[in-house]
């Protein structure tokens, strides 16, 4: 298995004794150079000695010596830096670049205890599948992984971030306030929720800031709300005749002709399908726009406000909101409810300061170069307690320590990057288990 060779070459399991080429040529491997996850050779910038003579290039590595012609790799001008093609299987004598260079080629096979210990990862059903050695490994070998885990989760982020910013044609102010309607879905309406603030247009509602009941008329008409085409049926003629609804209808149809909107349009009415089932009404999607709204109205969706915050405690305060009167007795348009402010809870904060603020300092301090802002997202995290939740339950049982959001959010990276995707070799605990199990 290739995959199980590269892991061979990048940790240097190579064959005791002597290396030589499979012309006798004497190998010595300096440097195995860098795994390479794109296209191109498979390692980059390796070092080695072939009969004393110091080389410095790429490695392609393969299961039989004939696939560098089956992948093409003899027309591809991306190869002709190879200095050393690597196989299991010597099937051929005679492997040439696109410039007509001979490669020399070296033969290593994989342990047969690396073999059966990855068979063991890749068919074990338990999560996670290297369970048995957690308890044994180093504190310094794990606060070293988690800490790397969290940097990769953060530029992860920091990417997805990047993206709306690209969409949005780089205004800072909008992609924050899409990545905070995403968060603020909690999953449920999180997609739907983050195309209606992309599509939604900031700079008109921003004329009528000062007045909630005009931002609310133009977040719900965005929405596809205010068409009663758009309710569900059971709904629809408590909504119709509901006086709050008629009246943002009407300032919805003022304001959108005079900016020459149509989210309430009939063509456009079904464009969100907003979700209800199985959720709870304080979830519901008309309640997170009010919030949203009250925060915008209130001036609490800067971006330069919230990098200003240097603790939890400020972007708790920054981001704690109710609603309006009207949604205080209502979950939906033209159904009483009993009275509740519907405040962001604690704990719904600090999702959304996991998810949405610490992410969106982090990316901005990555993109004007402070540095600054990167540590204190870092600082953010581990001033945060862990969360709780299936992935962090599994690690504790197993004998991992999860004592802060940074402990907790490392630990999602790793299930969701490493562990479903089976990809044990790049994992370093994987790695520890391949070699001491």
């Amino acid at each position: 298995m290739e995959i199980l060779l590269h892991y061979c070459w990048k940790h240097r399991l190579l064959p005791l004794g002597e290396l030589r080429t499979t012309e006798g040529h004497v190998v010595e491997v300096i440097d195995p150079g860098l795994l390479n996850h794109d296209a191109g050779p498979d390692f980059f910038n390796a070092k080695i000695r072939i009969d004393g003579i110091e080389w410095a290039g790429n490695v392609e590595i393969h299961d039989h010596s004939r696939d560098w012609y089956r992948h093409g790799h003899e027309t591809d001008a991306a190869y002709n830096n190879v200095i050393l093609h690597v196989v299991a299987d010597a099937d051929t004598d005679d492997v040439r670049t696109a410039e007509g260079k001979r490669l020399p080629q070296f033969v290593i096979s994989v342990p047969e205890r690396v073999k059966q210990n990855y068979e063991e990862l890749l068919s074990t059903d338990s999560y996670p599948p290297c369970y048995r050695i957690i308890p044994e490994l180093k504190p310094l070998f794990v606060h070293s992984w988690m800490a790397a885990l969290q940097t990769e989760r953060l530029q992860q982020k920091t990417e997805e971030v990047n993206t709306r910013l690209e969409q949005l044609n780089g205004d800072w102010e909008h992609a924050y306030f899409v990545t905070l309607a995403r968060s603020i879905g909690f999953g449920s309406n999180s997609d739907i929720l983050e195309m209606w603030a992309r599509n939604l247009p900031l700079q008109a509602v921003a004329h009528h800031r000062d007045d909630i009941f005009q931002v609310e008329a133009m977040f719900y008409g965005q929405a596809g709300m205010l068409n009663v085409a758009a309710v569900r049926e059971r709904m629809k003629l408590e909504t119709a005749a509901d006086d709050y609804f008629q009246r943002l209808s009407n300032e919805y149809e003022y304001l959108s002709h005079k900016f020459r909107l149509n989210g309430n349009s009939t063509a456009t009415a079904g464009a969100y399908p907003w979700k209800f089932m199985r959720m709870r009404p304080q979830n519901y999607p008309h309640i997170r726009i009010a919030q949203l709204a009250r925060l915008y109205h209130e001036g609490r969706t800067s971006l330069m406000q919230l990098v200003e915050c240097d603790s939890v405690d400020k972007i708790r305060r920054l981001l704690r909101c109710g609603v309006s009167p009207y949604w205080e007795d209502h979950y939906t348009f033209g159904h009483d409810s009993t009275h509740n402010t519907k405040q962001l809870s604690k704990s719904s904060l600090d999702v959304l300061i996991i998810n949405c603020a610490i992410p969106m300092i982090f990316a901005y301090g990555r993109s004007a170069a402070k540095e600054s802002l990167c540590e204190r997202a870092f600082d953010l995290l581990d001033e945060l307690k862990a969360e709780n939740n299936n992935i962090t339950r599994m690690w504790q049982e197993v004998g991992l320590q999860v004592k802060t959001a940074g402990d907790s959010q490392a630990l999602i990276q790793l299930k969701k990057r490493y562990c479903d995707r089976k990809d044990c070799l790049r994992c370093r605990i994987g790695y520890e288990y391949l070699r001491v199990k």
